[in-house]
This record gives structure tokens, sequence and C-alpha cells, in this order.
């Protein structure tokens, strides 16, 4: 059995600093438009813009709007745990540190656990889109082109075996610099294109009810709940925070308000524009319901690559710092010696490999993304804030107004979690059954089911490839 001894609080990033460490050299370097990038990277990809209409048109109008409104707390949570930053005198410089200095070992290895996965179950569903995207362009050039989703997963995670060899999340600055500004051209992009592929559409077609029998409507409404989680989801706020200098708070305040008004706005135009255009029947990857003008629907996927390519990078990073702790002692140094590039390429590689196997075996995109925001997303962004300001005496003691609306939302999205779960579950069991591994399939296309098909017994199977947006190809 692993032993359970909790490792002290280490340094995750750039700044190489120990939980107590406050010298000035050992300080983060970051600006808050730094921490903005690196916000809007990690949150607002476009795996997490792409499936929101579909989103609302599996819980409907009210159901989906209000989920929404109440995902949008995120921005209050993100702002509850940067508020934690040397709560207790000493700097906690990975969100699993955090936990442990106020829940002692069991929150160390909770947060652990959800933030792994968090982190591999997003990996995976942004491989699966970048390596979709990169096919959608492939196949605008080359109509009768015979390379399949596997190879352009497989070339994305080769360069992102690249990009593993940065040392740190600070190093990655520049690289999300350039993601937010595609995050903002792919959300302008799409949008624009929605409402123009929307205003060409027989609006006397788009049907916006919920299709199938109670019990297919109800998992599609727990799924639903899984992916407004992950579209919403950040789990990693304080190894963020940590390239951040001096003051560190209130930088970190702006970056997070700098982020989140891009992320919302464009969220909220996204999700509800998508649905408008194309009611019940949008695809998860909304790309795939889009048909023209083609040039932008292929810069839209060209903005989806370039934005995932850095998201990808600070959610492995996690994986990294935790192996680094382990088997690289020498990490407290200024310099990695040799062996330890050595080492680290090796785990990289290993990494990306098992990352890209899944990604490339089993790309049912919907079903990450909705499993993901349960289980991952879910507890780190609206319990664990709440709950961790409770217990580390942040809030008022006597259960006021304050206290009781924060213990309805950790309730409540706790509920959240395992509805999503379980709606997630059922469709990738269905999957399973549906699929072999290493289906030709891509989310930027669409099949449509025979009408005789679609009765209530059999809506959940035979929609399964329309949940998705996939198609076989070949």
């Amino acid at each position: 059995m692993a032993s359970t001894s909790v490792p002290p609080p280490e340094s995750y990033d750039d700044s190489l600093e120990s939980s107590s460490n406050s010298s000035s050299s050992n300080a983060g370097k970051g600006s808050w438009k730094h921490a903005a990038f690196h916000v809007a990277t990690t949150i607002a990809t476009p795996a997490a813009y792409a499936p929101l209409p579909f989103a609302v048109a599996s819980l409907g109008w009210p159901l989906g709007v209000s989920s929404l409104v109440g995902a949008t707390l995120t921005t209050c949570s993100s702002l509850l745990i940067a508020s934690l930053w040397k709560w207790d005198g000493n700097k906690h410089t990975t969100y699993r540190h955090l936990a442990r200095s106020i829940y002692g070992n069991w929150g160390y290895w909770s947060i652990a656990f959800f933030q792994q996965v968090a982190s591999l179950g997003n990996n995976i569903a942004i491989q699966i889109a970048a390596g979709s995207s990169l096919k959608a362009v492939y196949k605008y050039y080359h109509k009768d082109g015979s390379l399949t989703l596997q190879h352009f997963v497989v070339f994305f995670g080769i360069f992102e075996l690249v990009l593993s060899q940065l040392p740190n999340i600070h190093s990655l600055r520049w690289l999300n610099g350039v993601c937010t500004l595609s995050t903002i051209g792919f959300a302008g992009t799409t949008i624009g294109v929605t409402i123009y592929n929307g205003k060409n559409i027989d609006r006397g077609s788009i049907s916006y009810g919920l299709n199938g029998s109670s019990t297919s409507k109800m998992f599609k409404a727990f799924n639903g709940l899984g992916v407004i989680a992950f579209s919403f989801g950040d789990a990693m706020l304080p190894e963020i925070q940590s390239t951040v200098k001096e003051p560190v708070k209130r930088s970190m305040y702006k970056g997070i308000a700098a982020a989140y008004t891009i992320i919302l706005l464009s969220y909220w135009q996204l999700a509800f524009f998508g649905y408008w255009a194309f009611g019940s029947d949008v695809q998860p990857f909304i790309l795939g319901s889009l048909r023209t003008p083609e040039w932008t629907v292929i810069m839209a996927n060209i903005f989806a690559v370039i934005q995932i390519s850095g998201c990808f990078q600070i959610y492995c990073r996690p994986t990294y710092a935790y192996f680094e702790e382990k088997m690289t002692p020498s990490k407290q140094t200024n310099r990695m010696p040799r062996k330890d590039h050595v080492v680290r390429f090796l785990f990289t590689s290993m990494y990306m490999g098992l990352i890209t196997l899944v990604a490339a075996a089993m790309p049912f995109f919907g079903d990450f993304v909705s499993i993901c925001g349960a289980i991952g997303f879910t507890p780190l962004d609206f319990v664990f804030p709440v709950l961790a300001h409770l217990k580390a005496g942040k809030m008022p003691k006597n259960f006021n107004p304050i206290v009781i609306l924060n213990i309805v939302i950790a309730t409540w999205f706790s509920a959240v979690a395992i509805m999503g779960c379980i709606g997630a579950v059922k469709f990738i069991v269905e999957d399973i059954k549906t699929y072999k591994f290493f289906y030709d399939i891509i989310v930027s296309e669409s099949l449509d089911p025979s009408p005789e098909l679609m009765d209530d017994e059999n809506h959940v199977r035979v929609s399964l490839a329309n949940k998705h947006g996939f198609k076989r190809q070949g």
C-alpha cells in the first residue's frame, strides 16, 4: 500500500519556493496581465465554448439559462481561492498544499485526486477537439485525403510533448497571451458564423423541445449539467497565482476580473445564439453545426487548435509537478541538471503517450467533457472554495445569510457532480456499445439518424452519434 504521507508544500512553478519561503529572489514574476492570460487560457478553451449550446439544448431554455447563471458563481469561487493566498502566513503555491493547510492530509489527497481527474479528463477532451479541428482544416484543402482523426490526435500529441519540455507555467506566458487572443478570435468568429447560419435556416424547422423518453431527457439533463461545469472549470488557480509578483492578491483579483469579463460575455452569447440558431439539433461541438461560409469555419478551427495548445500545457502541469516532487529532488535549485531533463522527457513522453492513446481510441468528446466537469471541476470550483473559506474562518461563524448561501451552493453543486457523473457514465456505456475503438470519427461532421429510428425506446442509442456530432469516416 502506498504511503499516505504528504510531501512538504513545495512550489509548483517558476518561483521555486516552498510554502514558507518568502524571499524576494524566489517571488513570482508575472503581472496581473499574465495572470489574466493564464486564467483565460485554462477556462475559455474551444472545448469549453463549443458544448455550451448543446448543454442548454439538453436542459431547455429555463433550466439551461438558470444553470448558466449559477455556473458564473465560479467568478466568486475564484476570488475566494485567490483570497486564501498566505491565509495562515505561509504561501501555498499548489491547490494540493492549500487544501493540506486547511484540511490536513485528507484535504491534500482529495484535492490531488479531483485535480488529476480534471487535468487528465480535460486534456483527453481537448486533444480530441484539437485533432478534430486539425482534420477539418485538412479536409478543407484535401477533400479526398486519407489521413484519419487518429493521425491528427497523434500529431497534436507530439507537438504538446515538445511544449512539455518548457519548465513551468510562467514560461508559457507569451504562448498563453497568443492563446487568449485566439480565444477572442474563436469566440468572435464562431458567434458571428452561428448568427449568419441561424439567419439562413428556415426558422420554422427549428425545434426547441426536449426529445426522447422521460428517462432519456433525465440523462441528457444530467449530462448537460456536467458539460456546463466543465465549461466553467478552473482547477489551477493557486498554481497560476504562484507565478504572480507582489502585490499578489491585488494582481490576481485584477487578472481574474479581466479574464472572466472576456469569458462570461462570450460564453453567454455563444450559448444562447447557438441554441437559438440550431435548437435541439445543435451539435455538442458547435463547429459541427456550422456550414457556411466555409473559410470562416476553418478560421475558427485554426483559432481552436492554437488556444488548445496552451490550455493543454497548463492542465498537464499538476501531474508533472507531482512527479518532479517525487523524482527530482534537485528541483529546489534554480538549474535542473541534465539527468533531470532526461527524466522529465521520459515522464512527459509517458504522459503524452497515455493521453494520446485514450483520445485516439475513445474519441467521445461529449462524454469526457461531462464526466470531467462532474468529477473534477465541480468539487474544485464550486464546493471546495466555499468549504475552505468556512473552515479557514474567513466567514462569520454564526449562520447568517452569507454562510447559509454558501452552504446551499456547496450542497447544490455536490448534487450536480453526482448527476453529471451519472449522465456521463450512461453515455460512455452506450458509446462503447455503439463504436469500436479507434473509430475515425470527427466532431465537425454530423450524423442524421433516420426518422423511423427516432422513437422513444431507441432514442438514446441511435442519437449517440448525433449527440457527439460524430460521423464514421470511410
